[in-house]
């Protein structure tokens, strides 16, 4: 703990009381020769220091995820959309007394995959139920995206099953806050995608991908695609709601075109209820 204490050395204290001030008197950020180098928003967000700010999100979540004993993750992906039961019926209570047809189809259809958010909770839960009491080595935790929908049922699991979880939130401009169930010691906010993305798997264990759109699909084909090419290991890859899979992409079309071999196919497995997704993760480590 002693490397952490410099953070109170008055010189580092002063340098960013100073820039404080000038925040909150809401004056122009400008170029300051005389500040120092690590204390200059200014200097750390050219475009020359760009490289630099990658070194620096890589490293933050990097060393306090070790600084809290995150060895192992279970990484889960899905919708921002999709909402629990019980706010998917007050969402069409209210759009079919607005009388709004598209707004009334739009909420039929948050509350049909409301499901997936309360399956998403329930297997959240039993990640964390598992690791209770366990050596650090031997625990497993719940990583998400850190945003709404699946990744906050996902994390709220881990929660209500009394473990902690990982939030890796981006800055988007319709996601701005991590949600309320991720630990907040191990909520972790990115610029960079890049970056984001090794995060998700620099400790994954296992991948659970639940229905989703250009985010979900584009995480779900980093992961496949990289243990294909053997970039990563082989962790388990588990596409939660075969119907919608199955429906969204068609991978034996890919198959019989010749663009993917079919051992492509043992990459990953369906699952559609919370325990079969965890089984299939305890079978890979025998758990």
């Amino acid at each position: 703990m002693s490397s952490n204490r410099n953070i109170h050395d008055q010189r580092l204290a002063d340098a960013w009381a100073t820039l404080q001030s000038h925040s909150d008197a809401g004056l122009p950020l400008d170029r300051d020769a005389s500040r120092l180098a690590f204390a200059d928003p200014e200097f750390l967000l050219r475009r020359e220091t760009r490289g630099i700010r990658f070194q620096l999100e890589l490293l933050k979540p990097d060393l306090e995820q070790q600084a809290h004993g995150i060895e192992n993750t279970i990484v889960v992906f899905g919708s921002a959309r999709f909402r629990s039961e019980e706010e998917a019926a007050a969402l069409v209570t209210a759009a079919e007394a607005g009388g709004d047809e598209a707004v009334i189809r739009r909420a039929r259809a948050l509350a049909r995959n409301a499901r997936y958010y309360e399956k998403a909770r329930a297997f959240g839960k039993l990640v964390a139920e598992y690791s209770k009491g366990k050596e650090p080595r031997d625990m497993l935790f719940i990583c998400t995206g850190g945003g709404p929908g699946i990744m906050q049922a996902a994390n709220r699991g881990a929660y209500e099953g009394d473990g902690v979880s990982v939030g890796l939130s981006i800055a988007l401009p319709m996601e701005e806050a991590a949600n309320p169930y991720v630990t907040p010691a191990l909520s972790f906010k990115f610029h960079y995608f890049a970056l984001r993305k090794m995060h998700f798997m620099m400790r994954a264990k296992a991948l659970v991908a639940f229905p989703g759109g250009f985010g979900t699909l584009d995480e779900l084909f980093e992961v496949i695609t990289l243990v294909q090419t053997r970039k990563a290991r082989q962790v388990p890859i588990v596409l939660f709601g075969s119907d919608y899979w199955k429906k969204v992409v068609n991978f034996e079309a890919l198959m019989d075109e010749g663009v993917i071999s079919p051992a492509d196919l043992d990459l990953f497995q369906y699952a559609d209820e919370p325990q079969a997704a965890w089984d299939i993760i305890k079978a890979f480590y025998r758990l």
